[in-house]
């Protein structure tokens, strides 16, 4: 893996590590959401700093060059975030849901006691 890709690798890695402490600390994301960005950091970091071993895995596996194997690692991380993003997206659609049910009903007995 070459140094300039090392060093993009690390630089963002902090930056995203900053960036999901800073918005905890604003009250702007909560601390379960940001475990898999802050997760992400520091394997990124891992992968840059030890590089032999992501070129020994990357040579078991069969990929033509390490960088694959770093891209392949971080389409399987946005893969994962999307799905959990997709389970939380359902969960607060359903809650929706029981909330208009919930108003309905309210609006209800309300106009029948009228």
């Amino acid at each position: 893996m070459s140094i300039t890709l090392r060093i993009f690798l690390i630089g963002c890695s902090i930056i995203a590590f900053l960036l999901s402490i800073t918005k905890i600390k604003q009250a702007k994301l909560k601390v379960t959401n940001s475990v898999i960005w802050m997760i992400a950091s520091i394997l990124l970091i891992f992968m840059s700093v030890f590089s032999n071993v992501v070129q020994w895995i990357s040579e078991m596996l069969g990929f033509e060059a390490p960088v694959n194997f770093v891209f392949l690692v971080v389409m399987v991380f946005l893969l994962i975030e999307t799905f959990l993003d997709n389970i939380r997206i359902a969960e607060l659609n359903e809650k929706i849901k029981d909330l208009n049910h919930h108003i309905a009903l309210a609006q209800h007995q309300k106009e029948g006691k009228e």
